[in-house]
């Protein structure tokens, strides 16, 4: 036991000096990034010769594929950290919720938004709340809509609140804001949904996906139970998932519902998934699709198992078994002016959302 002890504090160890370590080139790179810009502006005529604007692509690349790989290192290295409970925020998931209640939830379903891949805090976008606030409108009075849970990290913070590096993203987004340079604000906005993405990829992974939706699976469920959510009273959740949080959902769908023992249904809006989680107990999934969405259209193509070819991925084979639900919206695409959340296409996601709850609740 004590050898056991001993190895396990030896790796802890070692995994913490690989965390300040990557904190330190994150800095660097920052510092690099930032007097690269200085120069920049100071030169902007000597940049503007051929040779120099080549140049300064090609470091700018580098710079980027450089960010992108730490922003990747550091989302694997932040779950593993949150897992290996030094956070202290693994609960015990027979605890999540109360074994006796005093008063039954006046809410017996239960909708849980979680957003794409542009999320960056808790708080929505403008447009996405207003797309919220009409569905909500729009639900049955017996069904509550959760909203605001940030589905790229592990606590229930957004980004800028994250233990580990909070600082830096707190710095980015203050950049992105703020910063005059518009090169200066595309670049931190690209890092911000780089790490998303890189989420959306863990989550598809089936080495490290698991222990990232597991997380997100406790932190929705807590998030339920702070809603008055309880397994005696609830009769489903349904996650919907719009672009890369399509992924999210159907990847913590099955483990959401041992958690939460009661049926989980999964929605997605504009959906960008791979299929690859595990979804033998989940019967219901519905897909919200625009006929101008070539992202989600890219997407099926992105990750092979979805396609029919492939008839043994855990795709395709829950479609043998269970039956998917389309709702094709004709004119919509993926973001912007003719997005899901448009003024010209928002009533008609929020129609195909509530047609298919209605279903479900038909269905029992």
């Amino acid at each position: 036991m004590a050898e056991s002890s001993a190895a396990i504090q030896q790796q802890r160890s070692r995994l913490r000096f690989a965390r300040h370590c990557l904190i330190a080139v994150l800095v660097g790179v920052a510092l690099l990034s930032l007097l690269g810009l200085t120069a920049v502006r100071r030169d902007a005529a000597a940049l503007l010769q051929p040779q120099s604007l080549l140049e300064l692509l090609v470091w700018s690349g580098f710079v980027l594929v450089v960010v992108v790989a730490l922003v990747g290192v550091y989302s694997v290295m932040a779950d593993f950290v949150f897992w290996e409970g030094w956070m202290r925020g693994l609960p015990d998931p027979s605890r999540l919720f109360p074994d006796e209640i005093g008063q039954a939830p006046i809410h017996r379903h239960y909708l849980v938004y979680l957003d794409g891949i542009h999320q960056s805090e808790e708080s929505h976008p403008p447009r996405v709340m207003e797309f919220l606030d009409c569905l909500d409108n729009a639900i049955a009075k017996d069904t509550l809509l959760v909203k605001g849970i940030e589905a790229y990290t592990i606590t229930n913070v957004g980004l800028r609140s994250t233990l580990l590096a909070g600082w830096f993203w707190q710095r980015l987004f203050s950049l992105q804001e703020h910063h005059p340079n518009g090169l200066v604000r595309l670049i931190c906005a690209f890092c911000v949904q780089a790490n998303n993405v890189i989420k959306v990829g863990i989550s598809s992974d089936r080495r490290y996906g698991p222990v990232m939706n597991y997380e997100l699976a406790l932190k929705i469920a807590r998030r339920l139970g702070s809603q008055g959510f309880h397994p005696s009273h609830a009769a489903r959740v349904v996650l919907v998932g719009y672009s890369g949080g399509g992924e999210m959902a159907i990847g913590t769908a099955e483990l959401l519902q041992q958690l939460c023992h009661v049926p989980v249904q999964v929605i997605t809006v504009c959906g960008v998934f791979s299929g690859n989680g595990s979804m033998d107990a989940i019967k219901d999934v519905a897909m919200v699709v625009g006929s101008r969405d070539l992202v989600a259209a890219f997407g099926r193509i992105a990750y092979p198992g979805r396609l029919p070819l492939l008839f043994l991925s855990n795709w395709n084979r829950w479609q043998r078994l269970q039956r998917l639900h389309r709702y094709p919206i004709e004119g919509m695409s993926h973001n912007g002016a003719s997005g899901p959340f448009s003024v010209a296409f928002r009533g008609a996601v929020v129609k195909a959302v509530c047609r298919e709850l209605e279903r479900l609740s038909l269905k029992g």
